[in-house]
């Protein structure tokens, strides 16, 4: 089996600052624990500066398994920077709360990470099974890490009970595949299943377990009954870490097997996703409506989103590969955007609630007479969430309908589009408490510099973004592997 270290640098490079945080953590005297931080914001730095040192090669190691083009390069990049965001998170996070470990809770956020980077360059049905697991372990933990809180305990058990089912379900679909082909590599999956007449009733039954294996990575309906008491049970941080890095990792792999390895029966698959992404995407937008708490409510909605960028794969073709590139950088684009805007609505309610513990959307009442700051930022994010201009989500939704249209998914943009206004209700009535309503609590509300940093780069990119979309279209452009 070749190797090349030189494509797998970023990989090695994490592994080496996650066991070091691990190993420095067992020697540190607790009261400087809070050391974990620095070593692995370096790290994750050092790691994304060995990923941009590879864009625009294409490198092949482990025998055809693990592929560097810019479509991994791409996500490996969204993955740090994701990471650093929510870093400076859980530092302010953490120093408030003493029941979480920091070292341990790093090195769980630093192995999760290596899965996520791993996955983005796997071409193996095995690879991309090992990838999810390593994102799915870590997160598992991270979940319960507040060991003497019983909603964080239930958290990690919802998380788990469901991570194990959804795992097992998708593993044995993977293994009808590899009955089917012989191969477990994408590639010779594909030529595998090239003109195969006599594998209907195997084929859809493998594919229905990978969709429900891939279907509880990105919260799908109706696998995300997990979502909202693990979201709400978990440190927020760790909430924010699932909604942008897990979930994306769950698309990456959900890209690579449909794509690259199941292209040929797309017109099997493509109903499917039809399906499950309007369902999605209502239930998500209607439950949320209902919510009283900022984090029930940011879960649900992630709910939807993740509705939003699955109804493209809706209008896939297993022979038109132009408007398979087109869905496949709609939805590259959507998550770029998403990332910022999701990650910085969970630092926004972390910097609202860190010091009273107060997440009901009630408590907004007022905000921006109290930190205008916050208020104005939290705002961003929300509108951006709804596709409001001029914030980027508006052209993320765009990408999307300007898909949908051109796939003849005319149906599947006006189902879009009466979500997109039903999710305005809930966003805009976050905005209203904050801007409107009056509130008795006219204490402003402090932030650490790594929580308002985080807060400020998330709002400035995704206004920046909404201005001047191409600096995300031409990223999504590139990552494409046809």
């Amino acid at each position: 089996m070749d190797v090349n270290f030189e494509a797998l640098l970023p990989e090695l490079l994490l592994t080496l600052v996650a066991c070091g945080v691990m190993t420095i953590d067992l020697f540190l005297p607790k009261e400087k624990r809070g050391l974990a931080f620095p070593l692995a914001f370096i790290g994750v730095l050092a790691t994304l500066a060995a990923v941009l040192n590879l864009y625009g090669q294409n490198l092949t190691t482990l025998d055809g398994m693990f592929v560097v083009d810019r479509f991994a390069v791409i996500f490996k990049i969204i993955f740090c920077v994701a990471a650093l965001l929510v870093f400076a998170v859980s530092q302010a996070y953490l120093n408030d709360d003493k029941d979480v470990p920091h070292g341990e809770y790093y090195t769980m956020m630093l192995f999760s990470l290596l899965g996520m980077l791993t996955i983005a360059s796997s071409r193996d049905l095995i690879a991309i099974f090992v990838a999810l697991e390593m994102i799915s372990l870590p997160a598992f933990i991270l979940a319960g890490i507040r060991k003497y809180d019983i909603r964080s305990n239930e958290a990690a058990l919802k998380f788990f009970l469901f991570g194990v089912l959804s795992t097992a379900l998708m593993l044995f679909g993977m293994s009808l595949f590899y009955g089917l082909t012989g191969a477990t590599n994408l590639a010779d999956i594909s030529a595998g299943l090239a003109g195969r007449t006599d594998i209907d009733e195997v084929a859809l039954l493998a594919i229905l377990f990978l969709i429900v294996g891939f279907g509880f990575k990105v919260s799908a309906f109706p696998f995300q009954w997990w979502v909202p008491d693990t979201y709400e049970g978990a440190p927020i941080p760790v909430a924010a870490f699932l909604s942008v890095a897990s979930k994306t990792a769950g698309f990456v792999g959900l890209f690579q097997v449909m794509f690259l390895g199941l292209g040929e029966l797309a017109d099997m698959w493509r109903p499917m996703f039809a399906v499950i992404g309007i369902v999605t995407m209502t239930f998500g937008n209607l439950v949320a409506i209902q919510q009283k708490q900022i984090v029930r409510l940011l879960a649900y909605s992630s709910i939807a989103q993740a509705g939003y960028m699955l109804v493209p794969l809706g209008v896939a073709s297993a022979t038109d590969g132009a408007l398979n590139t087109q869905i496949i950088f709609s939805v590259v684009a959507y998550l770029l955007v998403y990332a910022f805007m999701e990650t910085g609505a969970f630092a926004a309610a972390t910097a609202f609630g860190r010091k009273t513990g107060k997440y009901l959307i009630e408590d907004y009442a007022g905000l921006f007479g109290r930190s205008p700051a916050l208020a104005v930022a939290m705002a961003a994010f929300l509108f951006s969430l709804a596709g409001i201009p001029p914030f980027a989500g508006w052209w993320a939704k765009f990408v999307i309908f300007k898909t949908l249209i051109e796939g003849d998914g005319l149906v599947l943009a006006v189902i879009m589009a009466l979500n997109t206004v039903i999710a305005m209700f809930f966003y805009l009535a976050v905005v209203k408490k904050m801007f409107v309503d009056k509130s008795e609590d006219t204490a402003a509300i402090a932030m650490p510099r790594s929580l308002a940093g985080a807060i400020g780069i998330a709002a400035i990119v995704i206004t920046v973004g909404g201005f001047l979309p191409n600096l995300f279209g031409q990223l999504a452009e590139n990552a494409n592997f046809f």
